[in-house]
């Protein structure tokens, strides 16, 4: 299948005082069309920062990133938002509804700052609201609806703009483990009935599991790539794909 996205030595430094933070150290990875993909490592491992520059939210210091065959690194500010608004559906931990919006007003929004809007706005929120399963709390404010509701609106509101991937940053991380098990169960419907791209960062293996691959980032740098489920004894270890020149990891 085609690439959806592609890193060749993407490096992120940050300077803190006089203190030089390596977060990312030469990333090289592909992700098809179609996959989904969780990505697994400690805190300060470099997955959030990785899913900032695949989500074009911040820039590289170095290395060169193409989404949807398009060179990212090259794109202004305005280009950059327009690929945010029309490619790419976030969804967070902490759900970022807007609380004196509606379920529908919340899912709606991103569709409101698109260039190509086409007049069906209400039409595409209520469709993707019953995708998630919310059909008839439309009108609910989030204080209404439960963590777990709340986190199906920012899916729908993910989902409003088609975009072509979904990036999802820990978004089971508060929720019991029934609502996330039911929030996993729709990433995977998404992924493999719709075709949708899922790129996930995840602290657990049970999330994980609902992935077809997991990558495991260390200190910057990739240590695990494996296809498959983690749960799967077939799963397949593609580790030295990675591995820097001259040793193993």
């Amino acid at each position: 299948m085609p690439q959806l996205i592609e890193t060749v030595g993407l490096t992120k430094t940050y300077q803190l005082g006089e203190v030089i933070v390596n977060a990312l150290q030469g990333v090289t990875l592909s992700i098809e069309r179609g996959s989904f993909v969780a990505i697994m490592g400690a805190s300060g491992s470099g997955k959030s920062t990785l899913m900032n520059l695949l989500g074009c939210l911040d820039r590289p210091t170095s290395g060169q990133y193409w989404l949807d065959g398009v060179p990212v690194a090259g794109l202004d500010r305005d280009q950059l938002a327009e690929i945010r608004n029309q490619k790419i559906g976030f969804v967070f931990q902490n759900f970022n509804l807007l609380p004196r919006m509606t379920a529908i007003e919340n899912v709606q929004l991103p569709s409101l700052y698109s260039s190509r809007a086409t007049g069906d706005e209400d039409a595409r929120a209520r469709r993707v609201i019953n995708l998630v399963g919310l059909a008839g709390r439309e009108r609910s404010l989030p204080t209404q609806l439960s963590g777990g509701q709340q986190q199906r609106v920012a899916i729908a509101r993910a989902l409003v703009n088609e975009p072509e991937i979904l990036l999802a940053d820990e978004p089971t991380g508060q929720l019991d483990s029934r609502t996330s098990s039911e929030i996993m169960s729709i990433f995977q419907q998404l992924n493999r009935e719709h075709h949708i791209t899922i790129v996930l960062v995840t602290h657990s293996d049970e999330v994980a599991g609902f992935a077809n691959r997991l990558i495991t980032f260390k200190d910057g740098r990739i240590v695990g790539d494996r296809t498959g489920s983690p749960n799967d004894a077939a799963a397949k270890d593609v580790t030295s794909l990675h591995a820097p020149a001259g040793g193993a990891i």
